[in-house]
């Protein structure tokens, strides 16, 4: 299913120094993080947030391609896509000129055979259990809908760039909102079911959260998710949960949960609009509503406020 997107013309340069702490936190310390950014970078039109969450995911399968450390490093520049490279991308892009943002790791990588199939939906580099390649088939639908290109290269123990190629913008940028942006994510030590189908997303998720103290207990859909909460008998401050999953729905889940485990609030999240569900009668109007894709700060701050909610 496509995104609810909201494109602005803004500078990927802005947008990358202003995650660029809450990046850091998210790789760690063993991880260096150097940002190069091009000079008289042109503009480009995506969706802020959605650039938010490629950058997140792109950072975090780095810090996993670097179990003992290295570098991750972020790069912008104007280049000029002829018609040759054009014709060899596998769905239609036009030539002219673009911004390049080029992530790179200095981790194990893969083989090119790998690299040609990182962006398919279900393919995976890692072994079950361990992750999996965090978003990588999002990451190319966001270029995509964004009218760009996507690329990996790699090498093995050398490491792996992915570059991304988005279409120049006209117009005035607009500025991200540095000033409402805390260095430091609220958190808490309460313990959170997550029910969320999307195993990258689930990961994801459960990775912020646990990052900011929370206790995290994580199903793949709602039976999981049942089966979690009757055998556990401590208190569950928030029920967590897609909204459309596979056999039952996040607003059934929450139903039955909420009668085994009366103290929990509920935070629903989904790829469709609040309006849209609330339209289509899966969710009653007035519930606590988060959607995708969100940032690193927009969970914190929604989850926040619904434990704090009286």
């Amino acid at each position: 299913r496509k995104q609810i997107i909201a494109p602005k013309v803004l500078d990927l340069n802005l947008l990358t120094a202003d995650l660029g702490k809450m990046l850091a936190r998210l790789i760690g310390e063993d991880i260096d993080l150097k940002t190069v950014p091009g000079k008289d970078l042109g503009l480009v039109q995506v969706d802020p947030g959605q650039f938010e969450q490629v950058l997140v995911n792109l950072a975090v399968n780095a810090r996993d391609a670097m179990p003992d450390g290295g570098t991750l490093l972020i790069e912008t520049a104007n280049v000029e896509l002829d018609e040759e490279y054009c014709a060899q991308r596998p769905y239609q892009i036009r030539p002219g000129r673009f911004v390049r943002l080029a992530v790179s790791d200095t981790g194990h990588g893969m083989t090119g055979e790998t690299a040609k199939r990182i962006f398919e939906p279900f393919f995976t580099t890692k072994a079950k259990g361990k992750g999996t390649g965090l978003g990588l088939s999002m990451i190319y639908g966001a270029v995509k809908q964004s009218g760009g290109s996507i690329e990996a290269y790699s090498e093995v123990g050398i490491g792996t760039t992915i570059k991304i190629y988005l279409p120049r913008a006209e117009g005035e940028a607009v500025k991200p909102v540095k000033d409402d942006r805390p260095t430091v994510l609220p958190g808490g030590r309460e313990t959170v079911l997550l029910a969320e189908d999307e195993d990258t997303l689930r990961t994801m998720c459960s990775r912020i959260l646990g990052d900011l103290g929370y206790k995290v207990m994580q199903a793949g859909n709602g039976v999981e998710a049942i089966a979690l909460a009757l055998a556990h008998e401590k208190r569950i401050d928030l029920l967590l949960t897609d909204v459309v999953m596979p056999g039952m729905n996040g607003s059934e889940l929450a139903t039955q949960l909420v009668l085994h485990h009366p103290e929990m609030k509920v935070l629903f999240i989904s790829g469709y609009t609040d309006d849209a569900i609330v339209r289509r009668g899966v969710l009653d109007e007035g519930v606590s509503f988060l959607g995708k894709p969100y940032t690193p700060l927009a969970l914190a701050k929604k989850v926040r406020e619904v434990l704090d909610k009286a």
